[in-house]
């Protein structure tokens, strides 16, 4: 099973989506601009990102760039229009995007991209068993947040976190995002508002995303 963000200003096409990608066993998300397509990204980190190219806000082209540029663009995007031109797509191909899907989209070609998406993703190189990933920012004090013991600088320590990653995708990202979403509860000391400001995240996604996660929002407050 894949998390995949489906990102379409028509309702009709995301519904569709959405119920084909269901049936074949994935997880979808939805986002009906750009807007909510950054926010989606932040909060689910898909596996595979299905991007129409004219949108109200931002059209899809823009927003590729806009992850390419930033270092976001770290999953296969496939590209859908009715209306793009050739240039458009051999745009899009040029930035980023894995392939072009042009509406109506069929089911044996949606089905077909998108598994050679998820193909892509799973090909790429291997990561150790085991890994230690620095964290940039240091508490006051010495904290054990989520496994991640964060000491300040002046104790000559950099905070790590050890995580096994000899376990499916979806199981290593959620032990990942708690540990990373509790440090940062306990180093703003619970606050929500400086968490969002923080992560770069709406309260009300950050609200949702640390209940979806299962992450003690009292523990900050506590002084762990």
């Amino acid at each position: 099973m894949a998390n995949i963000l489906v990102v379409d200003d028509e309702l009709g096409i995301r519904d569709l989506l959405s119920e084909i990608l269901n049936d074949e066993g994935h997880q979808v998300d939805l986002a009906e601009n750009a807007s909510q397509a950054r926010a989606a990204r932040a909060l689910a980190r898909p596996d595979l990102v299905l991007l129409d190219i004219w949108m109200p806000d931002t059209d899809g082209v823009t927003l590729l760039k806009e992850w390419s540029s930033t270092g976001l663009l770290t999953m296969p995007v496939i590209m859908m229009s009715g209306h793009a031109t050739i240039d458009t797509a051999v745009e899009a191909t040029k930035i980023g995007a894995m392939a072009f899907l042009e509406k109506p989209i069929t089911l044996q070609k949606l089905l077909k991209a998108v598994e050679q998406g998820l193909a892509r993703t799973l090909a790429r190189p291997p990561i150790p068993l085991k890994t230690a990933v620095p964290m940039a920012d240091f508490v006051p004090e010495a904290i054990m947040a989520g496994g991640i013991l964060a000491v300040s600088p002046d104790r000559g320590l950099q905070a790590t976190q050890s995580f096994m990653l000899e376990k499916p995708l979806r199981d290593a990202r959620d032990e990942f995002e708690k540990a990373y979403f509790e440090f940062h509860l306990a180093k703003e000391g619970g606050s929500m508002t400086r968490v969002a400001e923080k992560t770069g995240l709406e309260r009300t996604h950050l609200y949702r995303k640390l209940k979806q996660l299962g992450v003690d929002l009292t523990r900050g407050k506590r002084g762990l």
